[in-house]
């Protein structure tokens, strides 16, 4: 005999509440926990795909361990210092490219800046605003970051837990299958299919994506000379996975640093321009109909909001498990109203729809 709907929601609520204590509770104390399986579940495919062709698990795990420790030293040793560099150079130039502009603008359009205007007093304080600000933040960033503890957690237990869980993932899988109530089983596993279905899609379709046009982005502004082109190239690439706002940002960074580094130089500038372009192209055309596809399910506009409130609430951790909640709450929603299409409720007693 199955349990009332009421004393289901209830001990279902009961979950969704413990659930939200843990992460409010323990947040910074899970977050290893939680990178180590997206990046376990990010790679499972690659894992499973490796056992097709011939490979045990274990060697699977293995050949995929030292591939991502390959890329990681590399990315240490040629990426990351330069980045950091750029960033802060770009940070501490910030004053400097502010008055430039306000030269350039008093120049051609000195109306626009007498001594009063509000848009001189604004160019005036966004450079120095910009370097307190931006050099308080990376520092914040780098104080919270590589204090030795928390280097001990991010590069040992990470790597360790994502190991473990990568190995077990399809036996851990299976055992999860089998603590399933029996009534609500395939409902159940229709629903994680399903979520797993819109997950798959957009962290791994859209994550590709993003590093791919991060790399491009970056690659292509440095081989034009852009003095920041690195920094730039990683902010556009990091936020493609909001529909144009990578390419208009990083396009718009890119191309004002580009007039005050080239001027007179409309090649160098156009140039500049041209590679957002080729990138919009290519990311419309082709990266996002075959890596994501059209049928993930997770709006932008939806994506923001749950970013937005779970980091709010909790914080990166919360940050983190935004997506899959997202993706959840998208999947659960269209589920709740396919049923409700099929109720009486929505047909009426006669089962009519209403055209």
């Amino acid at each position: 005999m199955s349990l009332p709907v009421a004393t289901q929601m209830k001990y279902w609520g009961i979950a969704t509440v413990v659930f939200l204590g843990v992460l409010w509770v323990l947040g910074d104390v899970i977050m290893p926990f939680l990178v180590g399986a997206a990046i376990a579940y990010f790679l499972d495919p690659l894992a499973d795909r490796l056992e097709t062709l011939g490979l045990s698990r274990v060697l699977s795990v293995v050949a995929i361990t030292i591939l991502a420790a390959l890329i990681f030293v590399i990315s240490a040793v040629l990426i990351v210092p330069t980045l950091t560099n750029q960033a802060t150079d770009l940070i501490e130039t910030a004053p400097d490219l502010a008055r430039r502009l306000q030269d350039f603008v008093n120049e051609r359009f000195p109306d626009m800046l007498n001594a009063e205007s509000a848009l001189r007093k604004s160019l005036t304080g966004i450079g120095e605003t910009i370097k307190e600000r931006g050099g308080q933040l990376l520092e914040t960033i780098l104080g919270s970051v590589s204090s030795l503890i928390n280097i001990a957690i991010l590069f040992v237990i990470v790597p360790v837990v994502a190991f473990y869980l990568l190995l077990d993932w399809d036996r851990m899988i299976a055992k999860i299958d089998d603590l399933l109530p029996r009534e609500h089983a395939p409902v159940i596993r229709y629903l994680a299919s399903e979520i797993d279905k819109t997950m798959a899609g957009f962290i791994r379709g859209m994550g590709t994506v993003c590093l791919i046009l991060g790399t491009y982005y970056a690659l292509a502004l440095m081989l034009v000379g852009l003095q920041f082109g690195l920094v730039v190239g990683a902010i556009a690439g990091f936020v493609t996975f909001i529909p144009y706002v990578g390419a208009l940002v990083g396009g718009a960074l890119a191309i004002g640093l580009a007039l005050f580094q080239f001027w007179g130089d409309w090649v160098s500038i156009g140039l500049v321009g041209g590679i957002f372009v080729l990138g919009q192209v290519a990311e419309g055309n082709f990266l996002t109909p075959k890596l994501v596809g059209n049928s993930v399910g997770l709006h932008p506009v939806w994506l923001i909001f749950a970013l937005s409130v779970f980091g709010a609430l909790f914080g990166f951790v919360g940050m983190l498990v935004a997506v899959p909640v997202a993706a959840a709450i998208g999947v659960l929603a269209r589920f709740a109203t396919g049923r409700y299409k099929d109720s009486q409720l929505y047909r009426g007693a006669h089962g009519q729809d209403g055209h």
